[in-house]
């Protein structure tokens, strides 16, 4: 029978192995990272072009929206594009950025869509559904309203669905702090944890993911996989989106160019919260591979290997924090991104670790202001509507 002192060793042990597998990582990832870096020259898309509508769901008025929205009437792009803005509420600010919007981009079809139907437990898809009728042209762009694109996004894109025949085209993306200390570390969660993980998965083909970013594709393909209706109860639903298309026999296209995602999180707790939501999103999509993130974290892992007695625990924090800043760094250099203190990296590592084993507790998530629980899958219950429903049976009874 083990005694306490040798569970300790065991815990140190297993601690000190799985953070010395976590630098491995992070310096493979580094060099993935490089090798990732964007094309030297762009893309040229062969004529004819088709003409394309860009769905952007609104909620709230973001900081940073006018700009964001405003580089989709300035694409270097030949053929006509449509920008479909959608709100679910006449009293959203989001709607006098998109009424300035079209006063002062008068050359470019801006159109807005208020409609306060919710047809399902995802309010995002549920908006883009009220918008999807509003889509005139051939091919149709679904894009979240906090992400940043330059003038050849479409031109990009548009080659890259056209040359490869794709299902569809998706992007992988960088984050942008857009304020205070809350919204960097958003950021650097992308860049130093989510974006090197993508392309190192990408790398070794263990991953065939779609993002929210950008997803290109035809009205006709939206249309082959049940349009946007299918997904109304996906939280994660640019991965079901990418998955229904796959199943339809068709590739999915990550382009080498990517974009860039605003972060504006302002408070610890929506911090927490946003993140929290997406760890348990990847957990209820990838339970197995999910838990094998415990060697992402190897500062972490280090930390608690020396409080447990490992041998050598300087070196070997050292060498984890090493591994961590030559992974932020070399993400920096790659996608030319601005440089992040050392401390906020620290910080990061320490919050991010405790969202991963929070992430285990529980299967809620909160949303806009709305609670919901994640089933196996990715699919979300309301828990308002959930317990609304058990009153009612009750009552029945």
């Amino acid at each position: 029978m083990l005694s306490l002192s040798d569970d300790i060793r065991v815990l140190a042990e297993l601690c000190a192995t799985g953070a010395t597998l976590g630098i491995l990582y992070n310096l493979v990832a580094a060099a993935l990272v490089l090798r990732f870096r964007r094309p030297s020259e762009l893309a040229v898309p062969e004529p004819p072009l088709p003409c394309v509508t860009v769905l952007k769901p609104l909620h709230g008025g973001e900081p940073g929206l006018y700009p964001r929205l405003a580089a989709f009437c300035n694409q270097d792009y030949r053929e006509r594009v449509q920008l479909v803005c959608g709100t679910q509420s006449p009293a959203d600010h989001a709607v006098h950025t998109v009424r300035l919007l079209q006063k002062l981009n008068p050359d470019t079809q801006v159109d807005l869509v208020v409609d306060e139907r919710f047809r399902g437990t995802n309010r995002k898809i549920a908006n883009l559904v009220n918008m999807e009728a509003k889509a005139r042209h051939e091919v149709v762009v679904l894009s979240d309203s906090d992400i940043i694109v330059d003038d050849a996004f479409l031109r990009r894109a548009i080659a890259e669905l056209t040359s490869r025949r794709a299902g569809a085209v998706t992007c992988i993306y960088y984050g942008v702090g857009a304020g205070g200390v809350w919204a960097r570390l958003s950021a650097l969660n992308i860049n130093s944890q989510f974006l090197p993980n993508v392309i190192a998965a990408l790398s070794f083909g263990a991953a065939s993911p779609c993002f929210g970013s950008a997803i290109v594709l035809r009205k006709e393909t939206l249309k082959r996989v049940g349009g946007l209706n299918a997904f109304l109860d996906e939280l994660a639903d640019d991965y079901a989106i990418g998955k229904a298309i796959r199943a339809d026999g068709l590739n999915v296209v990550i382009s080498r160019w990517s974009v860039g995602h605003a972060c504006f999180e302002r408070s610890l707790r929506a911090f927490w919260d946003h993140h929290m939501r997406s760890a348990r999103t990847i957990r209820a999509i990838d339970p197995v591979g999910y838990v094998g993130l415990i060697f992402m974290h190897p500062l972490m892992l280090s930390l608690l290997a020396a409080l447990a007695g490992t041998a050598h625990p300087l070196v070997l924090i050292l060498s984890a924090f090493s591994s961590r800043t030559i992974l932020s760094a070399s993400v920096e250099y790659a996608f030319d991104l601005q440089r992040q203190s050392l401390w906020l990296l620290i910080l990061h590592d320490i919050i991010s670790f405790a969202v991963y084993a929070g992430s285990f507790l529980d299967n809620s998530v909160t949303w806009r202001g709305s609670t919901f629980r994640v089933l196996r899958g990715g699919t979300i219950e309301d828990n308002e509507l959930m317990q609304q429903r058990q009153r009612d049976d009750q009552a029945t009874l």
